[in-house]
């Protein structure tokens, strides 16, 4: 079965102190998500646990992004998580500190049935 692409989300999150990729990554995720209501699986007859949910997050450090703590924002489907280099850190005026702000794209598809 081939996978048909149904839903693409971009969203956004920003860690303003603490240079935490995963927080940016995960409100980046949950602000592409946040305004849906999927509501289409009855009329092609499967559920919302059928969808395959592939994510990528754009950081500075994709190194430190833990995946598996940004797939917990998505509450449904088959969840996939990928950290790339991407997003942009805001050093801060003075010590250490920088914001971190991240970029995310949300993709759903689901198998379009046919052998």
């Amino acid at each position: 079965m081939a996978r048909v692409r149904c839903i693409t989300e971009m969203g956004m999150g920003v860690d303003v102190h603490g240079k935490d990729a995963t927080k940016a990554a995960r409100r980046a995720v949950s602000d592409a998500i946040r305004h849906s209501s999927i509501s289409f699986f009855p009329l092609i007859g499967k559920t919302r646990d059928d969808m395959f949910v592939d994510v990528t997050v754009g950081v500075p450090n994709p190194e430190g992004v833990d995946t598996a703590a940004v797939a917990k924002e998505l509450p449904y489907g088959t969840v996939t998580v990928k950290a790339v280099k991407g997003g942009l850190e805001i050093p801060a005026q003075s010590g250490g500190d920088s914001i971190v702000i991240a970029n995310a794209a949300v993709i759903v598809t689901m198998d379009d049935g046919k052998a």
